[in-house]
């Protein structure tokens, strides 16, 4: 059998160094599904996890907006859950200090001059937060549908974030598109087989 034979064999026409480029490329979708089966995994995954998660990942989006520079999305993720941490420190509850750390973003967006992208991130922090809420207060096993349905739906974000290039790197959205359908489909799946 032929080299080229033996390509077309393995399904595929691309020498072995494109297709290790083409997954070394990929690194960030492989980053996005290895987060989203660690708490599939291990049962950590509950409705509690995905509304903080939700959240967590459109205040990201946010400061990234607020402070003009997509690479804060990246910081964020680190930044985020120390902020949360601080603030139970103190005595504050996890939504307080999210909703606070949003509204502290918003002002700082509107004096930065970033105003439309600031306002279009408030608006998405609202709507997924308030949908996390809901989650949160419905009977578990819903709650968890909706919590799933809502971290999926975050992936829509993440898609035109990615095809516009804006706001966020790119690879950010790659992998929050990843984890956040994988981690809320495999959750709805988990509330279903229940």
């Amino acid at each position: 059998m032929s080299v080229e034979n033996a390509r077309h064999t393995v399904g595929t026409d691309a020498p072995a160094g494109t297709r290790r480029r083409t997954l070394v490329q990929r690194w960030p979708a492989a980053l996005g599904l290895g987060v989203a089966v660690v708490p599939l995994m291990t049962g950590l995954a509950d409705r509690d996890t995905l509304a903080i998660g939700v959240t967590a990942a459109a205040l990201c989006y946010l400061a990234a907006a607020a402070l003009g520079r997509p690479w804060v999305a990246w910081a964020s993720i680190v930044g985020v859950p120390l902020v949360v941490v601080a603030g139970e420190l103190v005595g504050l509850p996890r939504w307080a200090t999210l909703g606070l750390t949003g509204l502290a973003l918003v002002a700082v967006g509107l004096r930065s001059g970033t105003r439309r992208p600031t306002l279009a991130q408030a608006g998405a922090l609202a709507g997924f937060g308030a949908l996390a809420v809901i989650a949160l207060n419905l009977d578990p096993g819903v709650g968890l549908v909706v919590a799933g349905l809502t971290l999926a739906g975050h992936g829509v974000w993440d898609v035109i974030h990615y095809h516009r290039d804006e706001v966020v790197p790119r690879s950010l959205a790659e992998a929050c598109l990843v984890l956040d359908v994988a981690l809320g489909l495999g959750c709805i799946a988990l509330a279903v087989t229940r």
